[in-house]
């Protein structure tokens, strides 16, 4: 892969705002390991709880309340009652709220709640959720995170019963805790014609994350004692903290996107990293969550706002209505690797039984904190040669906006290795869109597509790669097989290996014409020379554009590791993965020619395959992805919709760490971040 490189100073003029919360070019180091761990929720101790099994991260006894059902509106309103004598003061505020909307109620006052819901006529559901009374509104607020209650929602609105009375006393800030309290309510549900304004903006305004009460956007004179936690959280997803960058909403009332809230599940909270409830008003695990929310807000490319800053255009809250069509920005398509079945050559090469499960499961972590092995979550250790495992992947992805997969092919000289998933999708009716790569390297015992420990190479004068048209025809012509231009849409892994390409392409060309699929749309993969890539323009060549797969190919920048306490067995590298994230985001604002289809990618972290000699991308996390992906999606806006492809490395390569479907460690976060990245 080309390393490309640029200075400190070209970095500085040139990212703007999107690396000044972290330091991540610049060598940044942790803080001192004794302040990360003076309180519940200090990374050491998170590294000592934490478990790798699914868990439960919210109260038990929620497990027998029945969440609200499809279909869902498009805004879920969250409210925390510790005085149930405020409820109605707040359910009434409800009333005004012109879409439908689900109302989840946690509830820590201790007496059943009672409201009463008459007046609320767009109300679809109510849930009441019991909890003790235990950090604050927030902890509440990641249990139902955690328990996937929020997961179906695009927009929330979280409020809470408050009196606040230390603000009586607060040198800095006006009024008691009673007129904040009302203030608050009267900004953000002060009339319907004040909520349309609210929501036409966050439909209008696809860099508006946050909105909440005038005055109540603070910043970095307001850290209080919540620095040292904030920065011990942060953590837990690879990101250093800059202090001088801090805002943040006050008073934990808001108007947010979903995936913001949705996000928290990345940090594996649980009831143990929040202090016992003794009064406190600031220094604890909840402050610091509200601090750290405004900065991921931000990570994840989002402002936060004050209701306000700037008005909307009359008719776009309607955006939230059920009704109302919302397609995806781009037409996005995840790497799909078809290894997760046993099959007859990986029993010979590497023991009976043998599915790629086999290495995820035996990665070892090689520095505190690292999150491996990364193990499935929902779907579990599947088989995909069963139907069913396909069936609940098109769904998860779909709902993510996603059009569809695109399988990698493997296709030796006449031989196809792991077509089994993609023959049955062909064959079952309901399955979704997808398309092929044929993944033309070697496969080797090292997983690199070397020459070197080959098990079955590619083999061009055996037999010629003008007969794998012939091979994959049946799928190209299949109804759901994505198209560009009315084409199939067909992309190669390494070109230039195929002996005089040009020529080989322009006979696909012409089976596929002489077949009535019209052409075909040809990609190749933007590997660089090095990795038997092309460079210059691929119209040249008889190709049709080139296809990004990060990581090849760009950035790559050496992480500091001084603080990360690697194992003495780690030879291999550690890069930072919110570098790559802004170099890239950088490169399509500057110009991004009309042959190029960019990509993003989940994560790569090859541990499960290379264990101590591995390529680690740390900083991955929901939040920089989701921004990257809407990055991407942006820099193709301006093309025919037909032609606004781009790619996500990958759905489901879990030796590399680079997984959208459900996960232990993140749930569905970023299938979340995928949805809100593609339909703003």
């Amino acid at each position: 892969m080309r390393m490309r490189r640029i200075t400190r100073a070209g970095l500085r003029r040139r990212a703007g705002n999107l690396s000044l919360y972290f330091a991540r070019f610049f060598g940044a180091v942790g803080p001192d390991h004794s302040i990360l761990e003076s309180f519940p929720a200090g990374y050491n101790r998170w590294i000592q709880r934490r478990s790798f099994k699914l868990k439960s991260d919210f109260p038990d006894p929620w497990r027998f309340i029945d969440l609200p059902a499809a279909p869902f509106p498009r805004l879920a309103v969250v409210a925390h009652v510790f005085y149930p004598e405020l409820l109605q003061e707040l359910i009434d505020k409800l009333a005004a709220v012109p879409v439908p909307f689900d109302l989840l109620i946690t509830n820590a006052s201790g007496t059943d709640l009672d409201p009463d819901i008459s007046k609320l006529a767009l109300l679809r559901e109510l849930r009441v959720f019991p909890i003790a009374n235990h950090g604050r509104d927030i902890l509440p607020l990641v249990s139902l995170v955690n328990l996937g209650a929020l997961d179906p929602y695009e927009l929330l609105l979280k409020v809470h019963t408050k009196r606040s009375t230390w603000r009586g006393d607060h040198a800095e800030l006006s009024g008691d805790g009673d007129e904040w309290r009302a203030g608050l309510l009267d900004e953000l549900l002060g009339d319907e014609e004040r909520i349309k304004s609210i929501l036409g903006r966050f439909a209008a305004e696809p860099t508006l994350g946050l909105v909440t009460a005038p005055g109540n956007v603070l910043g970095k004179q307001f850290w209080g004692g919540d620095q040292g936690i904030t920065t011990a959280l942060l953590r837990r997803l690879g990101l250093w903290l800059v202090p001088e960058r801090l805002t943040f909403a006050a008073g934990s009332m808001y108007w947010v996107r979903a995936f913001v809230v949705q996000g928290l599940r990345a940090l594996d909270l649980a009831a143990a990293d929040f202090e016992p409830e003794q009064g406190q008003v600031d220094g604890t695990t909840a402050h610091g969550i509200e601090r750290g929310l405004g900065i991921l807000t931000e990570e994840a490319g989002f402002e936060l706002s004050d209701v306000t800053d700037a008005a909307a255009p009359q008719d776009a809250w309607k955006r939230y209505l059920p009704e109302t069509p919302v397609r995806p920005f781009a037409r996005a398509m995840a790497f799909y690797l078809p290894q997760f079945h046993a099959f007859g050559d990986n029993d010979r090469w590497w023991g009976k039984g043998f599915t790629e499960w086999s290495n995820v499961t035996s990665a070892r972590p090689v520095f505190p904190g690292h999150n491996q092995p990364l193990l499935p979550g929902e779907l579990g250790f599947y088989d995909i040669s069963k139907p069913e495992t396909l069936r609940a992947q098109v769904s998860l992805a779909a709902a993510a906006g996603l059009e569809g997969f695109m399988y990698y092919y493997y296709w030796f000289a006449g031989k196809r290795l792991m077509d089994l998933p993609i023959e049955s999708h062909v064959r079952t009716e309901d399955d979704g869109p997808f398309c092929l790569m044929w993944a033309n390297e070697n496969w080797t015992r090292r997983w690199d597509g070397s020459d070197q420990h080959v098990l079955i190479g590619q083999d061009y004068h055996k037999v010629p790669a003008t007969q794998f048209i012939h091979d994959v025809m049946h799928l190209l012509q299949d109804e759901r097989y994505i198209r560009v231009g009315g084409k199939p849409l067909l992309a190669v892994y390494r070109i230039t290996q195929i002996p005089d390409f040009p020529a080989v392409i322009a006979y696909w060309r012409a089976e596929a014409l002489k077949a009535g699929l019209g052409g075909l749309e040809v990609l190749t993969v933007d590997v660089g020379a090095i990795q038997d890539g092309i460079e210059g323009d691929p119209l040249e060549y008889g190709l049709d554009g080139y296809m990004e797969f990060a990581p090849h190919n760009m950035q790559w920048t050496a992480q500091a590791v001084s603080t990360l306490e690697l194992d003495p067995r780690f030879d291999g590298h550690v890069l930072n993965y919110g570098a790559m994230a802004d170099k890239a985001t950088l490169d399509m604002r500057e110009d991004l020619a009309a042959t190029r289809n960019p990509g993003v990618m989940v994560n790569f972290d090859n541990t499960a395959r290379r264990q101590w000699k591995p390529d680690i991308w740390y900083g991955s996390n929901p939040y920089t992805f989701r921004r990257w992906l809407r990055a991407t999606a942006e820099a193709v806006a301006d093309r025919d919709y037909d032609k606004r492809i781009i790619f996500i490395n990958a759905w489901n390569e879990w030796a590399e760490s680079a997984v959208l479907e459900p996960s232990q460690r993140f749930g569905r976060t970023y299938l979340l971040a995928t949805r809100d990245a593609l339909h703003l």
